[in-house]
C-alpha cells in the first residue's frame, strides 16, 4: 500500500484541484521535487516524471514567451503516465494546454497560493517525513532530560515498571511495548508510539494505565528523536561487565548507528536512577566530558610518574 498519494497533499496543503481528477490516487515514491526549468526549455533527456512538479513564476514567464506550438509539446511532454502531479505556485493562471494534457494523461493539476519555495521546502519535509524507512522494535521510550532512550530487554525484565519510575521522577514517556522508529536523516531516528496504545503503559499486576491521565499531559511526548539503547538483562554471575566505560557499543538500526549500553538487572539496583544518571553522562559526553576518558588519563599520568620515581 502506497504510503502518499497525490491526494492527501491536497488535503494536507489545501491545494485547488484544477483537472486530471482520475490521477490524484496516485502513489509518491519519492520526497524528491522537481522544477522543470530544463524542460520547459525543450530539454527533457533526464526528466525526473516520478516527481511532483512545482511550476513556479520563473517557469511560466517562459512557458508565456513560447509559441503555442511549443507550449502544447512542452505540456504534453511534462504529463507523463507516472507524473504523481503538477502544482502551480503563486496562484498563477493555469495554461490551458497543460490543463489539456493532464486530462489525457490524467495527471492532477493543482494550484497553491504560497510561494514557490515556501511550497517546495513544506512539501519537501512533509514527503521526507511520511516515506521515510520505518521499522518497530520491542521497548520502551522515554524522554529523560531532553535525551531520547529507548529501554529495550526481554519480556518481563522491568522495561515498563522503570518508565513509570521515570514518570514519576518527572521524565516523559513516548512509546510503551511497541516503538515505531523512523529514519528520517541520515543520521536520525525518530521514535513514536502506534495510536493504538499511545500514552498507555502496560504494568504487571496492574494492567494498562494512561499516562497522561494520571500524570498529566506534561508526563507524554508523541515523538522523540533517539540518541541513547540501554539495554536491561537478568544478571549474569559469570558474565564480565563494563565497569568504566572506556568502550562503546553501538547497535544499528534500520541505516543509524546508535550508543548502547547493558545495565544488569538485579533485586536492589534502582534501575530509574541508573537509566537518568545514563542520560545525563551521555549528555556531557556529547558537550565534551567524558569522565572515563578522564580517570583513564589520571590513570596514565600516575602510572608514568611511579615509574619515573622508581628509576
Amino acid at each position: 500500500m502506497a504510503k502518499v498519494r497525490t491526494r492527501d497533499l491536497i488535503e494536507e496543503f489545501q491545494l485547488e484541484l484544477i483537472s486530471g481528477e482520475e490521477g490524484i490516487n496516485k502513489p509518491i515514491v519519492t520526497s524528491d521535487l522537481s522544477r522543470p526549468g530544463l524542460e520547459m526549455a525543450g530539454f527533457f533527456d533526464y526528466y525526473p516524471a516520478e516527481r511532483v512538479q512545482l511550476l513556479g513564476k520563473s517557469e511560466m514567464t517562459f512557458f508565456d514567451k513560447l509559441s503555442e506550438n511549443e507550449q502544447r509539446i512542452r505540456m504534453e511532454e511534462l504529463c507523463r503516465d507516472i507524473t504523481p502531479g503538477i502544482i502551480i505556485t503563486r496562484d498563477q493562471e493555469v495554461p490551458r494546454e497543460l490543463i489539456e494534457a493532464s486530462e489525457r494523461e490524467s495527471v492532477p493539476v493543482m494550484r497553491s497560493r504560497m510561494k514557490t519555495t515556501r511550497l517546495f521546502s513544506r512539501l519537501t519535509n512533509y514527503l521526507e517525513s511520511k516515506l521515510a524507512p520505518t521499522t518497530a522494535v520491542h521497548g520502551v521510550l522515554v524522554d529523560i532530560y531532553g535525551v531520547g532512550v529507548l529501554i529495550t530487554g526481554k519480556s518481563g525484565v522491568g522495561k515498563s515498571e522503570t518508565a513509570l519510575e521515570l514518570v514519576k521522577r518527572g521524565h516523559r514517556l513516548v512509546a510503551d511495548d511497541c516503538v515505531e522508529i523512523r529514519q528520517e536523516d541520515q543520521d536520525t531516528l525518530v521514535g513514536n508510539a502506534p495510536k493504538l496504545i499511545e500514552h498507555l503503559l502496560e504494568i504487571r499486576g496492574l494492567g494498562i494505565i494512561n499516562v497522561m491521565t494520571l500524570f498529566g499531559a506534561g508526563a507524554v511526548r508523541s515523538y522523540k528523536r533517539i540518541s541513547l539503547i540501554i539495554n536491561l538483562e537478568l544478571w549474569e554471575k559469570n558474565k564480565q561487565y563494563d565497569r568504566v566505560g572506556l568502550d562503546e557499543e553501538k547497535l544499528k538500526i534500520i541505516d543509524t548507528e546508535i550508543t548502547k549500553l547493558t545495565v544488569p538487572v538485579r533485586p536492589g539496583r534502582n534501575l530509574a536512577v541508573i537509566i537518568e544518571v545514563a542520560a545525563m553522562n551521555f549528555r556531557l559526553k556529547r558537550m565534551g566530558v567524558n569522565a572515563a576518558q578522564q580517570f583513564s588519563e589520571r590513570l596514565t599520568d600516575a602510572i608514568v610518574e611511579d615509574g619515573h620515581e622508581d628509576m
